[in-house]
């Protein structure tokens, strides 16, 4: 039985490919389309997941959304209405898109689906659609490794739910406890990212890798006014301070007066005030997000638990929560977010629906690693780079093991594109910017001349999972690079009293450890645990670095520049690597070094990317 999950409409449209309850391909829109965050319906990833599982759309026996539109209308209407006449703005410039678009989903997907594939099959007739909110559940719960689990979902919102329990037991969800909008943690979260200057919905990762530049001074103001948090973690939000029901912008007035003042400017300079605000909310999030761990635990007695949902991409609580023991167990869906809906959406359908039982998982849980996207045969590469000018050299694997770790040993910075893609927001090595970890300048060259981007932004480092113990203070495998960790005591530097009295972003010039590259000014590091069992080169890669270093460890940073989606071809390969200050390029067994390009070429890529 071949289930199609679909996310789109809003961000990050997704598709995904489960057959008899095992995950055969997903992937995200934006990878094909390289529009960042495309909404667009998944055309492209469907295509793709039905290569892979090499099947004709007329084999598809369901095809299952992610949420559902009319009670997302519904909470639109109820919201104007609770609020009228204030919100009429907002109200009327959404309410035109969801008449002609968004209301009657059912009737879009089916034509979108007709036209593409043709009229052989009544498509509507084969289409389901899913809660938001479960969606979630299922993506975190049926692919973890645990027969029965508690599951904690935390997001923006979905129809009308924000954050919700459920118990997973074998093939079955059940919903326990939900809290709705527009009392939304992932909100509060989005507002302090609008306030602080980034972009809601993909900024709020920067908010969390800014906050250990600040101190909390504001976390007592933010419970005092603006959430009222529970024992049990339940929560309430004072919406006077807020503008998402009404306005256009995520804060009002009142809260631009608590906190001393208009919102930040985008791409304006970043004062000790926005680093503090960074981490006054970054510290209100972990409280509530240990207090629900608290309370489901005592609730429900699980000694397992999911996570799933936006919030659940905040690996800095995720490794407090850890840390906390709290449970025996934590499992996080890799691609928490909508684009793991469409996962979701699928694997809910198979289980839930049709009532069918999970399978006893081979490895450590049902995602394959997170490599679920496509892959290239080096045939294919070879005539791809060709296309494209490329100069390169095609090596056996051991060679190109050899020169990629001599590299890097170098102190070059490499892009690697390896094997399956992976599906979610994280490269986790096979769509990878590597580097040495123990250069004090690799934090700031590859934010400045290769990903284009704050200088601020930590970098991830992949460790041999044998060895993550000797550099990390961790006990616990991290395969998708969802718990922070703190660099081990024996790795760390001492640090001088004039150092140790630096504010902001002074701090980054501090070489912390002997691997200051990932070592973030706190010393942590959220931390890729890397198994030659899911990815057997990745994980060769790293050890022959360590043989030449005495290191295990590399950065890995995702392969794309600032405001482009991760790579997935080999031209999207080539083109950042040409245009950025990549020194080497290994796609498959084709190996390039950038002193071997045609000069004029290199000029003309330059050139393209500026004008982008």
């Amino acid at each position: 039985m071949h289930i199609l999950g679909i996310s789109a409409y809003y961000h990050d449209a997704a598709a995904c490919l489960v057959r008899d309850g095992e995950i055969v391909a997903a992937a995200q829109e934006e990878r094909f389309t390289r529009k960042k965050h495309d909404a667009q319906f998944p055309l492209n990833a469907i295509d793709y997941c039905l290569a892979e599982a090499q099947i004709h759309p007329t084999q598809i026996d369901h095809i299952v959304f992610y949420d559902k539109p009319f009670l997302k209308f519904e909470r639109l209407l109820e919201t104007y209405l609770a609020f009228a006449p204030k919100g009429f703005a907002s109200f009327s410039r959404s309410l035109p898109v969801w008449l002609k678009d968004k209301l009657f989903q059912k009737t879009m997907i089916a034509k979108a689906l007709t036209m593409h594939f043709g009229k052989d099959v009544d498509w509507a007739s084969r289409l389901l659609f899913s809660e938001h909110h479960l969606s979630h559940a299922a993506s975190a719960f049926f692919p973890s490794p645990f027969e029965t689990a508690a599951v904690l979902t935390m997001d923006g919102v979905g129809e009308w739910t924000t954050t919700s329990l459920a118990i997973g037991e074998k093939n079955l969800l059940t919903v326990q406890k939900e809290i709705h909008f527009p009392h939304s943690l992932g909100l509060l979260y989005s507002a302090f990212t609008y306030y602080t200057g980034f972009k809601v919905n993909s900024g709020e990762y920067k908010v969390m890798g800014l906050a250990p530049y600040g101190n909390p001074i504001y976390a007592d103001l933010i419970k005092d006014h603006l959430i009222d948090i529970q024992e049990d973690g339940s929560f309430a939000l004072d919406m006077s301070y807020f503008n998402y029901c009404t306005g256009m912008t995520m804060t009002s007035d009142k809260f631009h007066s608590l906190f001393g003042g208009a919102p930040r400017q985008p791409e304006s300079p970043l004062s000790q005030r926005i680093m503090d605000l960074a981490a006054s909310i970054q510290a209100v999030t972990e409280e509530v997000v240990i207090r629900l761990a608290r309370g489901v635990a005592k609730s429900t007695g699980k000694r397992n638990l999911c996570l799933a949902g936006g919030v659940a991409l905040n690996c800095v609580a995720n490794g407090k929560l850890v840390r906390e023991n709290i449970f025996e167990s934590i499992w996080i869906q890799p691609a928490s977010g909508d684009a793991g809906g469409a996962l979701g959406a699928a694997l809910g359908a198979y289980h839930i629906m049709l009532n069918q039982p999970r399978q006893r998982l081979a490895a450590v849980d049902g995602m394959k690693g997170a490599y679920l996207g496509p892959q290239y045969e080096d045939s294919d590469t070879a005539e791809r780079l060709t296309r494209c000018g490329a100069v390169f050299t095609a090596h056996d694997e051991q060679t190109v093991i050899e020169l990629t770790a001599q590299a890097l040993a170098e102190g070059k910075a490499v892009g690697w594109h390896q094997g399956r893609m992976e599906f979610g927001p994280r490269s986790l090595g096979c769509r990878s910017i590597l580097a040495d970890p123990r250069s004090p300048e690799m934090q700031k060259n590859l934010n400045l001349k290769v990903k284009f981007r704050e200088s601020f932004r930590p970098f991830a480092p992949s460790v041999l999972s044998e060895h993550a113990h000797e550099w990390f203070d961790m006990s616990h495998d991290s395969p998708y690079m969802l718990h922070v960790a703190q660099v081990t005591e024996d790795q760390r530097k001492i640090m001088t009293n004039e150092e140790n009295a630096l504010f902001g972003i002074e701090k980054l010039n501090v070489q912390r450890s002997g691997i200051p590259a990932v070592t973030h000014v706190d010393y942590s590091a959220r931390v890729q645990t890397v198994h030659h069992d899911t990815n057997p080169r990745y994980h060769r890669l790293i050890a022959r670095f360590g043989e030449l270093t005495g290191c295990p460890v590399l950065v890995n940073t995702s392969f794309n520049v600032r405001g482009e989606p991760i790579v997935a071809s080999p031209e999207d390969a080539f083109r950042c690597f040409m245009s950025t200050g990549l020194d080497v390029l290994v796609v498959g067994s084709a190996v390039l070094y950038k002193a071997d390009q045609h000069p004029e070429l290199l000029s003309d890529y330059q050139s393209e990317y500026e004008l982008d």
